[in-house]
């Protein structure tokens, strides 16, 4: 996928996490805490799935992730996905639907 800076906010998805500041300071991994790149944890949707919301070169995402392990740490993995605010509030804009649909 190519970026630049012809790309409208609109086209922006990501299979890969931004890149993340190295630091000493272990996560505490409490719920409300912002990370050490950071983003802010909002949520577990399951074992290795997180949702957190995220300021990457300027802009906001919603990053819905993979982690893995990795010497007893938790790390973003390559599977996931970034929405830009206008791709988070059509998602919004549709959950309804969604939800009727999975009804």
């Amino acid at each position: 996928m190519k970026r630049g800076k012809g790309k409208e906010e609109d086209d922006f998805i990501s299979d890969d996490a931004p890149p993340k500041k190295t630091s000493k300071k272990e996560t505490s991994g409490d719920d409300d805490d912002e990370e050490e790149d950071g983003s802010i944890f909002i949520c577990e949707v399951s074992k290795n799935r997180r949702v957190s919301v995220r300021n990457w070169q300027g802009r906001v995402f919603v990053d819905i992730r993979e982690f893995y392990i990795k010497d007893g740490k938790k790390m973003p993995g390559k599977k996931g996905i970034s929405l830009s605010m206008d791709q988070w509030k059509e998602l919004r804009a549709h959950v309804d639907e969604i939800d009727k649909a999975l009804a």
